[in-house]
């Protein structure tokens, strides 16, 4: 009969075992969206033919404390070229500070100009965007919807090229490609804009191109209101209230366009703590739209694989909690007797873990050569890439623990400075505490012990994963936890 410690073993092991199979499940996902990707590339759709009448379009701009770029933004939208008769530009303004006032003046100087525009003004945040957009919705005149968040800068051609994909009465909407107007601020915008360029280019070409159901990215994109409406309208139950808008229309039978020679550049987060808190939200908002539509999509009579191409999409950031699980048990595998057993346990397991490696390497690669980088240009900024993406999986699992549960907890926007030279200071709407960062700062000891374990007892083939745990965590807290030492420090 087998004692409490070898159940124990097995139990561990099995969960490590699991862990490391699920992760190679994904890993193959990666695979198969840069194979659609490679495919849909060789078919592009020509443009269709503009519209004999233009239909009316209502941009909407929902702000919340925004003093930096808010003007920026209105003057974006307000530069649009489209007929001014027929576009009607919305500032849905839920600021609690000096960003209202500056909303009112923005709006004010280009009335004067002949553009209709207003600012619709909360003084609450129900709802959050969610809310804020389902107000302006029923206040707007437009057929159309666009939404620009307020660090984007919408090109004054964006209208003209993606309304004429209206004219097919069955497109709901029409999603553009972010572009990055800080890329190179530093080598954590540098590592998000590679993070970013695979999301819009490898997997939204491969879905767009394959069939397959895509998401509105919130902002850069244009909504038939009809299916808006047909849909739902703005559910605030997640915190991805584009995600879960973008399910409802397709399971309706809307289709989605995806425009990648459409750029519209927006501002990436600067500070780590923001940085984290953005991926926090969209982490939590996924599962919570999974919980939400998945049941509704495997009853639905579409095609297996698009469901389960949904499946993997929907559930995507679980990827993070089974990346930190399997980190963690590393060690305890370590130290199962006998040593010749563990040894070809974790061997095994690490051969998976590498193959879902390769994958993400391939996945970002396929992005950056889309874009015409340089192959030696992206090799060298691979490992900034992957040592952000290990050390977001403790922030990140926390939010998928946290979806987990019925509430749906506070969308936190995250903070833009229009940042776009390295010299400039950090300013107002600082986020992150005094102690943000020091759980990461603890697994890079705990994953650093490990490889000290590992060298000493000869599983060599562990110590390249532990490196990049260690690293990981580590650059993900110092970079976290160094603002509020630099304050400290004045």
């Amino acid at each position: 009969m087998a004692s409490p410690q070898e159940h124990l073993q097995l139990g561990i092991t099995l969960a490590y075992g699991t862990a490391q199979v699920l992760l190679a499940l994904y890993g193959l996902h990666r695979y198969i969206m840069v194979y659609l990707y490679s495919r849909a590339r060789r078919r592009p759709a020509p443009p269709p033919a503009e519209p004999a009448e233009w239909p009316a379009v209502t941009v909407q701009l929902p702000l919340h404390n925004e003093i930096y770029v808010v003007e920026r933004v209105v003057e974006a939208a307000c530069r649009l070229d489209y007929p001014r008769e027929r576009l009607e530009v919305q500032v849905l303004d839920d600021s609690t500070d000096e960003t209202s006032a500056l909303a009112e003046a923005a709006a004010a100087r280009w009335r004067d100009r002949g553009v209709r525009v207003r600012v619709v003004h909360r003084s609450h945040r129900s709802g959050y965007k969610a809310g804020a957009l389902e107000a302006g919705l029923r206040q707007a005149s437009g057929e159309l919807l666009a939404v620009f968040d307020a660090d984007f800068v919408a090109p004054p051609d964006f209208l003209r090229r993606v309304v004429p994909h209206f004219g097919d009465p069955r497109v709901g909407m029409v999603q553009a490609r972010w572009g990055h107007l800080n890329r190179d601020f530093s080598l954590l915008t540098v590592a998000q804009s590679v993070f970013l360029d695979g999301h819009f280019l490898v997997e939204h070409g491969a879905r767009s191109g394959s069939g397959l159901f895509f998401n509105f990215n919130g902002t850069a994109g244009v909504w038939r209101r009809r299916c808006v409406e047909e849909a739902g309208g703005w559910h605030h139950d997640t915190l991805t209230e584009d995600l879960d808008l973008s399910y409802r229309a397709q399971l309706r039978g809307w289709r989605f366009v995806y425009l990648p020679e459409v750029v519209a550049l927006a501002e990436l987060p600067t500070d780590m703590n923001a940085f984290k808190s953005q991926q926090r939200r969209w982490a939590k908002g996924s599962v919570q739209t999974a919980r939400k539509i998945l049941p509704r999509l495997w009853r639905s009579p579409l095609p297996w694989r698009v469901k389960l191409e949904a499946g993997c999409h929907l559930t995507s950031n679980v990827v993070y909690l089974l990346l930190l699980l399997s980190a963690l048990l590393m060690l305890p595998v370590m130290t199962f007797p006998p040593a010749a057993d563990a040894r070809m346990v974790l061997t095994g397991y690490l051969v998976l873990f590498a193959a879902g490696t390769v994958a993400v390497c391939l996945f970002l690669l396929s992005g950056q050569r889309a874009l015409g980088r340089r192959a030696g240009e992206s090799l060298r900024t691979l490992p900034m890439v992957l040592l952000l993406g290990v050390g977001l999986s403790l922030n990140n699992a926390r939010a998928v623990l946290e979806a987990l549960r019925p509430r749906v907890g506070r969308w936190d926007r995250t903070p833009k400075y229009a940042l776009v030279d390295p010299r400039a200071p950090r300013r107002r709407y600082r986020v992150g505490g005094r102690w943000s960062g020091l759980g990461e700062l603890a697994a890079a000891a705990y994953f650093a012990l490990t490889a000290a374990y590992a060298w000493r007892h000869g599983y060599l083939a562990a110590l390249p994963f532990l490196a990049l745990l260690g690293g990981g965590f580590a650059y993900v807290g110092w970079c976290s936890m160094r603002p509020a030492w630099r304050r400290a420090a004045r």
